[in-house]
C-alpha cells in the first residue's frame, strides 16, 4: 500500500502535503496582485494625464504656427 501511495504522490496527482502552506501562499499572491493592480491604475491615470497635457501643448503649438 505504501508503494502505491508513494507512486500516487510522485505522479503529481495527489493532494499536496501542506495545504495550509499553500493557502498562505495563495493569500500572499492575491494581496500582491491587488497591490500591483492598484499601482497599474495609478500609472494609467498618470499616463492619461501626460497624454492630455501633450495633446494640449501640441494643439497650442499648432495654433501659433
Amino acid at each position: 500500500m505504501a508503494l502505491g501511495e508513494e507512486a500516487w504522490r510522485a505522479s503529481g496527482m495527489a493532494a499536496p502535503t501542506d495545504v495550509a502552506e499553500l493557502q498562505t501562499r495563495i493569500t500572499c499572491l492575491e494581496q500582491h496582485t491587488a497591490e500591483l493592480a492598484c499601482a497599474l491604475e495609478e500609472r494609467q491615470a498618470e499616463l492619461d494625464a501626460a497624454r492630455a497635457a501633450n495633446r494640449d501643448l501640441t494643439r497650442a503649438l499648432n495654433q501659433r504656427g
